[in-house]
């Protein structure tokens, strides 16, 4: 118990580490590729490669570790709702084909998860307390009202992305509707409520660490794609901000 309370305290600290990183230099995949980074494989096989473990390894956890109870099946679920779609339904429907991915990207991001799955693994089926009584508690309850308005951002967002780039034969232009008209980037700000939403649901500091995590990589990559729309499209609305609504 005590050496993953040291792993979470640790990995605490080295959201922050790397979120201040990452305002200085974007991630190199999609728009911002850049040579230098070793080999590249398909977009499409990367995301699908480092996306997925989460959702296997979650359920190893719930079939090794867990009672398998109510709490913990909903807990379970809630989570295979997000990486289902990111892991398989998402890399199928965008257009990326042709576009490559650095495989040192790819390492790192299943290095996260690893270590996130662990962790959050741990908590739900290991040393968490869930009885059946938290599924009318205040936290689960908001935490899953959350975590569900979150990915209906999310979705919609990705969706309209989607649709943009299928619809347009240009590589890249400026997405409208739903919070596009507010902000660049609807589909990150979707996917921080998400894990807000579950950290509260869950109310717990493994939670609360991966949501930090969630910032710390979507927060600087917001702000690099509300500056690259802004240098690319001479129109692009003056109004719109980068994350959050009418702030920043």
């Amino acid at each position: 118990m005590d050496s993953y309370y040291n792993l979470l305290v640790v990995w605490f600290i080295l959201c922050f580490a790397a979120g201040f990183y990452l305002l200085f230099k974007t991630a190199p995949y999609g728009r911002y590729l850049r040579d230098g980074w070793g080999i590249q494989v398909p977009s499409r096989l990367g995301w699908i490669l480092f996306e997925s473990p989460p959702v296997f390894l979650m359920i190893a956890f719930f079939v090794l570790y867990s009672d398998q109870g109510l709490v913990q099946i909903i807990f379970l679920t809630v989570w295979l709702s997000h990486y289902i779609n990111r892991s398989f339904i998402w890399p199928l429907k965008v257009k990326i084909k042709g576009k490559p991915m650095p495989l040192i990207i790819i390492l790192f991001a299943l290095g996260f998860n690893a270590i996130n799955v662990y962790l959050q693994g741990n908590w739900i089926f290991v040393y968490g307390e869930y009885s059946l009584s938290w599924l009318t508690s205040k936290p689960f309850i908001v935490g899953l009202i959350v975590f569900l308005i979150g990915m209906y951002i999310n979705v919609t967002s990705d969706n309209i992305l989607i649709a943009l780039r299928k619809n347009n034969q240009k590589e890249y232009s400026i997405p409208n509707g739903f919070l596009f008209n507010k902000i660049s980037s609807p589909n990150y700000l979707g996917e921080m409520i998400e894990w807000l939403g579950w950290a509260i649901m869950t109310w717990s500091f493994a939670g609360l660490v991966f949501f930090f995590w969630t910032v710390a990589n979507l927060l600087p990559r917001a702000l690099a794609n509300h500056r690259w729309y802004q240098e690319k499209f001479p129109e692009y609305p003056t109004d719109r901000k980068a994350i959050i609504p009418y702030l920043f």
